[in-house]
């Protein structure tokens, strides 16, 4: 594998093009929320579950990369307003551990 080509800057340009596709999905998602506003939408009984996203949800930011949910957790961040750094720290580890990993699946097999 490999062809020629740099194993490591397929990686890196993989990984900085997919993360800046989620970037443009958390956008999406903060556009949402100034019409949407989460609060506006939940009785205060059930904002704990947005509490809880709020405390525990970056972590499923790892998992971005998905297909289907891992575009929903980049939306869903944005309507949550999860600060842009934060967001993009999680993401870009889950993706660039995703595409490392494959790369050393088919260097090594």
């Amino acid at each position: 594998m490999g062809g020629g080509y740099d194993v490591m800057m397929l990686v890196l340009v993989a990984t900085i093009g997919n993360t800046l596709g989620a970037i443009t999905t958390w956008f999406l998602g903060l556009c949402a929320a100034k019409k949407f506003p989460v609060e506006n939408l939940l009785p205060k009984n059930k904002q704990r579950a947005i509490d809880w996203m709020r405390s525990w949800g970056k972590w499923s930011l790892l998992f971005s990369w998905l297909p289907v949910v891992g575009d929903g957790f980049c939306f869903a961040s944005g309507w949550l307003k999860y600060p842009l750094i934060t967001f993009v720290l999680f993401v870009t580890v889950g993706k660039l551990s995703r595409y490392a990993i494959i790369a050393w699946l088919l260097v090594e097999g």
